[in-house]
């Protein structure tokens, strides 16, 4: 078997898994104003930044080969239990959505479909007055969401809530508004992951949510059959991709979705991960790059047909040096 390794050439002849710039999603978080970057002090390296900037990075990416953009907002104000600005026309992500659209028109936008960058209490959804999360009082908030996303042009909404019948209720409101092009990418195992922590730093959420937890509408982590049931359950109701989050924890899962569902399926490399990869680099433990490419044909390896990583960039680059 080592004659086949011993050459750089047969070593690529060989390999299995490919990885290239198009599996790539670069997520990206989006603030008012203009020419505005603020960093994200638990991710090194990734900045939130105002729609001017957004548009040069994008375009940027695009070069780069990275087809895909999603769009997560840092909401400085307008925080209310009800969540009334994830729907507004002319709110930060329309308005990104429709900036890309005009200035970078061939990279996907792909948008997050939740609430709790908009609620005062940091929850994905609506909640009663013991805290509990109203399920289809949050879905018809989520159809709004969603449509006004889709007016300004969106490719995907991807519903990150995990709401029960949610992805079904948007699904039939877009094609009822004549979106039937929209496409939905589902958060359909969406685990209650430790995983999270700097990611509800940079939409502005960690602080809202407090010791509140989402466990009683994310995946339990020890569970995979359960995962299964909420993928199917998306499946029927209409989604055309569905995601495994967090990502390198869940190769399992991911593997076992792409093997049962036989249809295109995401994987999200969370903040928890990025970050541990990048705090171990400055601490001299690893190598960053070659362990972030590492990771990223384990996702391959594992069946994923597009993987969101703060590091697509990072990647991309690598892979258009080499």
């Amino acid at each position: 078997m080592r004659r086949m390794r011993r050459d750089a050439f047969t070593r690529d002849m060989m390999r299995e898994t490919s990885l290239s710039a198009a599996n790539l999603i670069w997520p990206v978080f989006v603030i008012e104003g203009e020419k505005r970057t603020m960093a994200v002090d638990s991710m090194p390296g990734v900045e939130r930044m105002s729609i001017d900037v957004l548009i040069e990075r994008a375009k940027e990416a695009a070069s780069l080969g990275i087809f895909a953009i999603a769009l997560f907002p840092y909401i400085e104000s307008e925080k209310t239990p009800y969540a009334e600005e994830a729907h507004n026309a002319n709110g930060l992500i329309p308005r990104a959505i429709k900036a890309l659209k005009a200035h970078v028109p061939d990279i996907g936008v792909i948008t997050d479909v939740a609430l709790d960058p908009y609620t005062s209490h940091g929850q994905d959804g609506l909640i009663d007055d013991a805290g509990y999360i109203l399920n289809d009082e949050t879905v018809a908030v989520l159809i709004q969401q969603a449509l006004s996303h889709a007016v300004a042009g969106a490719d995907f909404v991807a519903p990150s809530d995990m709401m029960d019948g949610r992805i079904g209720a948007i699904r039939e409101a877009l094609d009822e508004s004549g979106y039937f092009q929209t496409k939905i990418l589902a958060y359909s195992a969406k685990f209650a992951s430790n995983f999270y922590g700097p990611f509800r730093d940079a939409v502005g959420s960690a602080t809202f949510l407090g010791k509140s937890s989402k466990d009683t509408y994310q995946l339990d982590f020890g569970n995979s059959d359960e995962a299964m049931r909420e993928c199917a359950l998306d499946v029927a109701e209409g989604a055309d991709m569905l995601m495994v989050k967090p990502g390198l924890p869940y190769l399992d899962i991911l593997a076992r979705v792409k093997d049962e569902f036989k249809m295109p399926v995401a994987v999200y490399q969370v903040s928890g991960e990025y970050a541990m990869l990048r705090a171990a680099a400055q601490n001299g433990w690893l190598n960053y790059e070659k362990c972030l490419m590492e990771t990223l044909i384990a996702f391959r390896r594992a069946g994923a047909s597009a993987i969101l990583t703060y590091g697509a960039m990072d990647a991309a680059r690598l892979m258009n040096e080499k």
